[in-house]
């Protein structure tokens, strides 16, 4: 979400990536798999050691994606935008309307980076506790509650995307992401490669396969929400603080 950079995807070629943005996909791809590491690796270790307790457990787990985003988003910030997440990178992408090619393609990009880092990611975690590396959830979660939840999340996602301060968006993201854990019915995924990654791990943290779709389209009806939000509160300017795309 760096401004230095924000001119980067304008130029992308057709047949090749820049420097700069192979650099800022390296840091999506970083950045996302060690967030769905420190996700579903806390979920696997808080629920061996909380003794059943899951209110300790989501505790556990909740604190340490909290301190990891904080950190992932401080550290490659400035690299790419830490974006993380799909519906981040497509509202950002959105804010540069009327859109060029290479920004359309630095986009799709992004999203490809987050999508196999959040693969990544949670195949790291279970090699990490000795675990069957390929692995599908069990997990159900849907019902219309979890679905709401899931737009509220997002949505109030987006909002502090677009609305932070300069200089205190990481803060706030992570705080607003801990926060969730514990006023929404689905514990915010809040992220569709979140959902992806934490689809692929029969732990703590999962989501079955059967239910990621639900989560998904809430998701995306969230961030528009968002969006919309965020434009009816008034013209703000400090998105351009950790803008790439």
């Amino acid at each position: 979400m760096n401004q230095s950079a924000s001119q980067t995807a304008q130029s992308v070629p057709s047949q090749a990536l820049t420097p700069n943005l192979k650099h800022q996909l390296l840091a999506e791809f970083v950045g996302t798999a060690a967030l769905l590491c420190a996700v579903i690796g806390s979920g696997i270790m808080a629920e061996r050691l909380a003794g059943g307790n899951l209110a300790l457990a989501l505790l556990a787990n909740t604190l340490a994606t909290v301190f990891a985003l904080y950190v992932l988003i401080e550290v490659l910030g400035p690299v790419s935008g830490a974006h993380f997440n799909p519906l981040v990178t497509l509202v950002m992408w959105s804010k540069g309307l009327p859109a060029q090619t290479g920004r359309a393609q630095a986009a799709l990009f992004f999203i490809a980076a987050q999508l196999l880092g959040a693969v990544a990611g949670a195949w790291l975690a279970h090699a990490m506790f000795d675990m069957n590396v390929l692995q599908f959830s069990s997990k159900l979660r849907g019902g219309w509650g979890q679905w709401l939840a899931e737009a509220v999340a997002t949505a109030g996602l987006i909002l502090v995307v677009l609305r932070a301060p300069p200089n205190k968006a990481s803060a706030l993201v992570a705080c607003y992401i801990g926060a969730a854990y514990w006023f929404t019915a689905s514990t915010s995924f809040a992220n569709p490669a979140a959902v992806l990654g934490r689809m692929l791990s029969d732990s703590f943290a999962g989501i079955a396969p059967a239910s990621a779709p639900g989560f998904m389209i809430a998701e995306a009806a969230g961030a528009w929400v968002g969006v919309l939000l965020s434009r009816a509160l008034g013209d703000h300017t400090s998105v351009s603080e950790h803008t790439t795309l």
